[in-house]
Parts: structure tokens; C-alpha cells; sequence
């Protein structure tokens, strides 16, 4: 008699075939593979502080002309050349930095099951021990008692 058995969670096997993988997007073609390339590397150059830096002074450069144009030419200005030009890199950067934050706790979370499943599987061992023990006792104490020799 058993008194317990284990029962895997469906989660275990799919766990082990399928852990947390950076997705990187293929594109079919030759053409589709470029614009790809071409994309990131955009990417990657105008989400940093120094293209933010860059359009800033960019945008600097015409504000004497936008201060001489009167009020409408200003705010004009600061909507359509300071703020979509600067703030687009600076948002960037700052989307970079809470992805990878994001990132970072995603594989602590992962890494956090993997623990919490491992020290799960070692108590399950660890009862399946004591199962075993206590089934010989149990078998030991109704076997039937020996007859003393000579009785």
C-alpha cells in the first residue's frame, strides 16, 4: 500500500521545453531583412541622450527666428520642432531604460519559480523518504509475530 503518489504539474514539462527566450523577429527577403536592419539601427541611434542632444541644438539654432516671428511662431516652435524632435529621442531613452527594467524583473521572476519549483520537487523527495519509512514501518509492525524457538 502506497501512501502517496506524485502527481507532476502539466506546467513542469512545459516549463522545460519552453523557457524565456529573447524574441528576435525575422523577416522573409532580402529586402524585408534591410528594412529590418535599417529600422534598428535608427532605432538604436536616435534613442540615445547624444541624438537628443543633437536635435536639441538643431532646434536651438532656429529659435531666434521663431522669437522674431511673434507669439504663434513660437508656440509653433516649441510643439512642431522642440518637443517632437528633442523629446522623441529623450522618450526613447527612457522607454530603453524601463524595457530593460522590465526585462530584469521578468527573468528574476522566472528565475524566482525555478527556485520555488526546485525546493518544491526536494520537499516532494523528502516526503516520499518519509512515505517510504514509515510504509516499512507499518509493514513491519502487521507482519505476522514469529514464534519464539522451542515454543
Amino acid at each position: 500500500m502506497k501512501v502517496y503518489q506524485h502527481k507532476p504539474h502539466p506546467q513542469i514539462e512545459l516549463r522545460k521545453k519552453r523557457a524565456p527566450k529573447p524574441k528576435k523577429v525575422v523577416k522573409e527577403g532580402p529586402v524585408a531583412r534591410f528594412n529590418s536592419f535599417l529600422g534598428e539601427k535608427i532605432t538604436e541611434g536616435v534613442g540615445t541622450m547624444w541624438c537628443a542632444y543633437a536635435f536639441a541644438l538643431i532646434a536651438l539654432i532656429s529659435l531666434p527666428e521663431a522669437i522674431h516671428g511673434g507669439t504663434s511662431a513660437l508656440i509653433s516652435w516649441i510643439a512642431q520642432t522642440f518637443l517632437q524632435l528633442v523629446l522623441l529621442s529623450i522618450i526613447m531613452v527612457g522607454q530603453k531604460v524601463e524595457g530593460a527594467a522590465a526585462d530584469t524583473r521578468a527573468d528574476d521572476t522566472y528565475n524566482d519559480a525555478e527556485a520555488i519549483l526546485y525546493e518544491a520537487l526536494e520537499i516532494q523527495k523528502h516526503l516520499q523518504a518519509q512515505d517510504e519509512l514509515l510504509q516499512g514501518l507499518i509493514d513491519s509492525y502487521q507482519a505476522p509475530a514469529k514464534p519464539a524457538p522451542g515454543a
